[in-house]
């Protein structure tokens, strides 16, 4: 698979690298279920630094690398104060002499690209401000597994132009799906983001009616409108997102097999309503387990 050491974002890696890594994912799903026992990080470690709280984020890997044999190590936002108590640049130097991998879950994408500029072992983005490639690799992981393919496929986002969906913009204009978002005026996905997408071939349409972005989509996905750090926001996006609600009704604006997405966590009533959560049409806790396995394919695609 080449040679990348880091995942920072889902655009270093090409379409066949995604692909291998899904299946190695699913591999290991299976396996897991089946009783298999995995020994292939059997004696290392890895750092996971975080500025945020997490549930998902922290369990998953915790739990990923126990399930491979090895152990995590949690260093809270109180722990070793990124870049204020001493600089990133020598947290990463550190870290690389104890342990085998660190994952970071971080505010500013800066730090994440500085964390892989300094450190000599593989570095992890677990979530900053620009991307959440594991995030999106889960995602396509639930999409593959429900509807059996992706090339083809269309994806409605309706919400921010945050960093799920910049990465979902990356998993899918490498993997053939058309990337549809429908958000208020001043809330689109970074330019760059888009133009790096459709310089490869995605398709990727920037609408401001929701209507026009799910019609006839294979999935529906949705995600909280005010993120974490944005809390002076939250009034103003409360307004500004009215309308972008995803319920029983947008489902059925979709194709007929749709499968409704949401990373978690969910704001019912806002962005999405509760009974649409629940729905037969809606993946949200295979998405939610898969960041395991989708994790744990990319932990033993970078430090075996």
């Amino acid at each position: 698979m080449g040679t990348l050491r880091h995942l920072v974002t889902l655009s270093d890696f090409s379409s066949e690298e995604i692909h291998e890594l899904l299946e190695t994912a699913r591999n290991l799903k299976l396996e897991a279920r089946a009783g298999v026992e995995h020994t292939m990080l059997r004696g290392k470690s890895l750092a996971m630094v975080f500025q945020k709280p997490s549930l998902r984020t922290r369990v998953s890997f915790e739990v990923g690398m126990a399930k491979l044999g090895g152990r995590a190590l949690y260093l809270g936002p109180d722990d070793i104060k990124l870049g204020s108590r001493e600089t990133t640049e020598d947290i990463a130097v550190v870290l690389s002499r104890y342990v085998d991998g660190i994952m970071a879950r971080v505010f500013a994408h800066d730090d994440i690209l500085e964390l892989a500029n300094h450190a000599t072992v593989p570095v992890i983005n677990g979530l900053c401000e620009r991307y959440h490639p594991c995030q999106a690799l889960a995602d396509v992981l639930t999409i593959w597994e429900k509807r059996r393919r992706l090339e083809g496929l269309t994806l409605a986002f309706l919400g921010d132009g945050n960093n799920v969906a910049h990465s979902l913009i990356h998993a899918c204009s490498k993997l053939g799906m058309t990337f549809r978002i429908a958000c208020p005026e001043g809330y689109e996905p970074n330019e760059e983001v888009v133009a790096t997408a459709r310089s490869i071939g995605g398709e990727v349409a920037v609408v401001h009616d929701p209507a026009e972005a799910v019609d006839g989509a294979d999935i529906v996905y949705t995600d909280v409108w005010t993120s974490m750090g944005q809390e002076e926001q939250a009034e103003e996006k409360q307004k500004a997102f009215t309308g972008f609600t995803v319920d029983r009704a947008v489902l059925d604006r979709a194709a007929k097999e749709v499968v409704l997405l949401h990373c978690l966590p969910a704001h019912y009533g806002e962005e999405i309503t509760y009974e649409a959560s629940r729905d037969p049409r809606s993946g949200i806790f295979d998405q939610a387990e898969n960041r395991l396995h989708a994790q744990n394919a990319v932990l033993v695609r970078l430090m075996t």
